[in-house]
């Protein structure tokens, strides 16, 4: 009997609960529409010079010396504490979800070329599947030819020093 009125009781307090919980007031405003995903390889496709859409190991490198010495304001060949600020700053606003930060990786002060770079090269080595120093449009988006769709088309790019 004991067990039948507690029942009774949870049950009972657990309508209540929903009752009061059910109320038709004010909707919430909409939500805003979440920032589009942006799949990593777009960090590469950048780098595509020539826009053929095969980026080769020397356009990701050229495009990547020419904006680490966009963001060297100083010209000493490595990025301050300010200088990467900067940087993770506009790549922080420009609101991608290829956005990668900038870390002292090896904490000697300052941002090298090769801790600067190594994002970039990084995917770059992991999608060259034959290690032939281009990423195909293949390489590039492997899930188009698998789903039979070709390529997106190439968009012209430019660089921060107007190339």
């Amino acid at each position: 009997m004991r067990t039948r009125l507690t029942r009774a009781a949870v049950l009972g307090a657990s309508i209540a609960l929903l009752a009061a919980c059910s109320d038709d007031g004010p909707k919430p405003e909409p939500r805003e529409r979440p920032v589009p995903f942006h799949p990593p390889v777009e960090l590469l496709e950048r780098y595509d010079a020539d826009h053929d859409g095969t980026v080769t190991r020397a356009e990701m490198e050229t495009g990547l010396k020419a904006e680490f010495a966009a963001a060297d304001k100083n010209h000493d060949g490595r990025l301050d504490e300010d200088e990467t600020r900067a940087v993770n700053e506009a790549r922080w606003g420009e609101g991608l979800s290829t956005t990668s930060t900038l870390v002292d990786w090896n904490q000697d002060g300052y941002v090298d070329f090769h801790e600067f770079a190594n994002t970039a090269r990084s995917l770059f080595d992991q999608l060259d599947k034959n290690g032939d120093g281009k990423l195909t449009p293949d390489e590039l988006h492997p899930e188009n030819k698998k789903n039979g769709k070709k390529p997106p088309e190439e968009k012209p790019r430019r660089h921060e020093d107007g190339n």
